[in-house]
């Protein structure tokens, strides 16, 4: 099976309703790492001291099959479409290990 990976990074109030709506569409499960990020724009600053807004990452791991109702998901659920409320991207996976139940309820059609 071919696996592609979708990260996402968004505001914390959207990473909820992402996952959500991967899992709708189709995800076994998502991986959330919280992180920080700077953009275009300037960070706003507070008597000298950087604010940078926090903001999640979200990980989903799929079979190649399921990047695209998974993306469209994510990217509606998230508002995309307005500034400043984050971005996706997909990469390619080469290999994976530690898939072996989920592979075998995949081939028998379990999920």
């Amino acid at each position: 099976m071919n696996f592609k990976v979708i990260l996402a990074s968004v505001k914390p109030d959207y990473t909820d309703r992402i996952v959500d709506a991967g899992k709708a569409a189709g995800a076994t499960g998502a991986t959330i790492i919280p992180a920080r990020g700077t953009g275009i724009r300037e960070a706003k600053t507070f008597f000298g001291l950087t604010l940078e807004s926090q903001t999640d990452i979200v990980m989903f791991l799929l079979g190649s099959h399921l990047v695209k109702p998974v993306l469209e998901a994510i990217r509606i659920a998230g508002e995309f479409h307005k500034p400043g409320t984050g971005i996706a991207f997909v990469l390619p996976v080469d290999e994976v290990i530690g898939l072996e139940s989920q592979l075998n309820a995949m081939s028998s059609g379990d999920t």
